[in-house]
């Protein structure tokens, strides 16, 4: 038996046809474009491309990207003051902060500084508050992904033993919370697991997001699980995952390729937060 290959290039295709048609709508009847603005601090070669992919995206389904670029040696205060400043523009209907940042910056007082209404990420405490109650407005983008892809493919959590190889607050945290308010059983593996294994192999559904190459083999899995390879690592053969690909597959019901799995839908999902913030902009202010 050979695992269904996800292919995540098609359902990120399909949500960018169904996203570009409600703008089209929209904007048609507000006469008004979405635009949303990026602040990067600093250069990152694989953070600078993931940008240059969603801002193409963007462009794609007439969404406005902008970018503001500072220098790695800006101090807070600056990047705060011009957070503040795009909450405060009614032209502005999304924000993104590009991470990682220099060390003189924190994530946390960046995540807390954008106006939830504007937080494409859903990295803002308010909006992650939400998405832990059941609430899902505005979630954040890779766990969104991930719970798109299941969706679309049909596989149902209720009672389904679901493990987390991440406890991020941005990814394995806010995924969790997906996974319960889904009825699913959740364990959450991280770098100071004993036993992975031990875990990894009773998951009917696996996810794993810990950046390690090869750290999932056909060993961790149990037969026919569904496994959805968040990890990204650049290596000299190209972008590769947590998942051992080769040996998995074999075993596997389920299982998404890096690259072409997860990551085009999480583009694909920030896309969905602009346009959900582009309608309530526009449904409550005009």
């Amino acid at each position: 038996m050979t695992a269904t290959i996800v292919n995540g290039k098609t359902i990120a295709k399909e949500i960018r046809q169904q996203l570009a048609q409600e703008i089209h709508h929209l904007q048609k009847e507000y006469e008004k474009q979405p635009l949303v603005t990026t602040v990067t601090i600093g250069s990152n070669p694989s953070s600078e491309l993931y940008m240059k992919l969603r801002n193409t995206a963007c462009s794609e389904i007439g969404i406005i990207p902008r970018v503001i670029n500072f220098s790695s040696e800006t101090p807070e205060k600056t990047i705060i003051e011009t957070i503040r400043g795009l909450n405060d523009d009614p032209s502005v209907h999304g924000i993104f902060i590009q991470y990682p940042v220099p060390p003189q910056i924190s994530p946390r007082i960046l995540m807390q500084t954008i106006d939830a209404s504007k937080d494409i990420e859903g990295f803002n405490p308010e909006n992650l508050g939400r998405t832990l109650i059941g609430d899902e407005y505005l979630v954040p983008c890779t766990p969104l992904s991930v719970l798109t892809i299941l969706n679309h493919e049909k596989v149902d959590l209720k009672g389904k033993d679901v493990v987390i190889v991440n406890h991020s607050n941005i990814v394995g945290k806010p995924l969790a919370a997906l996974m319960l308010n889904r009825d699913a059983t959740v364990s959450i593996c991280h770098v100071f697991t004993q036993n992975l294994k031990q875990y990894t192999s009773q998951a009917d559904v696996l996810i794993s997001g810990a950046g390690v190459q090869r750290l999932i083999t056909a060993e961790h899995i149990k037969d026919k699980s569904t496994v959805i390879d968040v990890g990204i690592i650049q290596t000299p053969e190209g972008v590769r995952g947590d998942v051992d690909f080769e040996s998995v597959k074999g075993k596997a019901g389920m299982l998404t390729p890096v690259p072409g799995g997860v990551g085009p839908v999480t583009i694909a999902s920030a896309l969905s937060n602009i346009v959900k913030i582009y309608r309530h902009y526009l449904e409550h202010t005009t």
